[in-house]
């Protein structure tokens, strides 16, 4: 058994964590991380793709602002091309009741800063022309976009690594303490002692959590998702539907990625599988708002474990039992934009205390009392 003793230790190898990690290396903190596989294959790896500020609950976006910022520069900062283009993404109505919904949803969002364009049926067919029939209207947010899930965690990782953290994968960690002298972490071949712990475990944060007193409701959440084959350019913004229940993006290279409903998981092995029958379903409801990927061949189809919460926002902010202890998990399906922005927070939280963006709405207080039952429901667009 190898023994380290740092200033912080890290549980969970996702793009926050990873973020975290090279915060802290920054600020001049010894950092060691603990992932049961491998960085940025968890949520962080299996998800959608989308850069997105609109649609989001809006105790989030000042979050998500604050790495909409931190989006453009990541390519310089972690020395490898993440695939982020600011795209635009456009949230489709397929029914006027659903046009009312954008239509609430952009005047309310003015008022927090972000500035959506509504697009009536010409408008949008005329930048657009190869939507379906079933489509009424849009919102768009310009500014946002899409990036390739599968690279910025590990890249993250990596640039950890460059600066001196002790990135371990393959390191399940059994469980995690604290005693007068700071936290012991016992995992798969180390044990570590530091005098910060932050907790990133992904589904699995509530388990850490509950380590130190605390409750936080955390249900499996994985979505279910389908990859073509690389087609000729044809969708040209990263796409939503209100309701949630499909999403489409083409990548750089033609493949296009749509996902809608929720796969099969496995809490106790990790793992999580997609369903024949949702990706069908999710095909078809692809199909009514873009006929023209009616002929494109499916390629591969993934899910993923992801962690979520009864209100569908995250937990991000310290303990409430435990001083020197960070939480962020429970991203709830839509935490991939704000990964590089909540390593930041963390690193905050660790060697300030306080954080500059208001974390209020996501304390883990706001469980204490929780009795249940858990109810899962609310959109998964990454």
């Amino acid at each position: 058994m190898e023994h380290l003793t740092v200033d912080v230790a890290i549980i969970g190898g996702g793009t926050a964590a990873c973020a975290a990690a090279v915060a802290l290396r920054e600020a001049g903190l010894t950092v060691a991380l603990l992932e049961k596989r491998l960085c940025g294959a968890g949520a962080s790896g299996v998800n959608f793709g989308g850069v997105r500020q609109q649609g989001r609950d809006f105790s989030e976006l000042p979050l998500s602002q604050r790495a909409r910022v931190l989006w453009d520069g990541l390519n310089a900062k972690l020395g490898e091309d993440v695939g982020f283009e600011a795209t635009g993404h456009i949230k489709l109505a397929r029914s006027e009741a659903d046009m009312a919904v954008l239509e609430a949803y952009a005047r309310d969002a003015a008022g927090h800063g972000l500035d959506l364009q509504l697009l009536g049926p010409n408008a949008l067919r005329a930048e657009m022309p190869w939507l379906g029939p079933a489509v009424v209207g849009a919102s768009l947010s310009p500014t946002d976009g899409q990036a390739n899930p599968r690279v910025v965690g590990p890249a993250f990782a990596r640039l950890a690594r460059r600066l001196g953290a002790e990135v371990r994968e393959h390191a399940p960690v059994r469980h995690a303490a604290q005693d007068g002298a700071g936290f012991t972490v016992e995992a798969e071949g180390v044990t570590v002692k530091s005098r910060s712990l932050v907790n990133a475990a992904g589904a699995y944060g509530g388990v850490v959590a509950g380590w130190f007193g605390e409750t936080a409701p955390v249900a499996p959440l994985s979505p279910n998702m389908v990859v073509t084959e690389p087609l000729s350019p044809l969708v040209t913004r990263s796409i939503g539907v209100v309701g949630g229940d499909v999403y489409v993006r083409q990548t750089r290279r033609g493949n296009v990625v749509l996902g809608g409903g929720r796969g099969t998981a496995d809490v106790a092995d990790g793992l999580a599988r997609p369903v024949s029958a949702t990706s069908l379903g999710a095909m078809g409801k692809t199909l009514t708002l873009i006929p023209d990927l009616a002929h494109a061949q499916v390629i591969r189809s993934w899910s993923g474990l992801d962690g979520e919460m009864p209100d569908h926002i995250p937990v991000i902010g310290p303990s409430s039992t435990t001083p020197g202890l960070v939480h962020a998990f429970g991203f709830s399906g839509h935490g991939f934009q704000l990964g590089p922005a909540v390593g930041e927070i963390l690193a905050e939280l660790v060697t300030q205390g306080r954080s500059a963006s208001p974390l209020q709405p996501f304390r883990i207080e706001r469980f204490a009392a929780w009795r249940g039952p858990y109810r899962s429901e609310g959109e998964i667009e990454h």
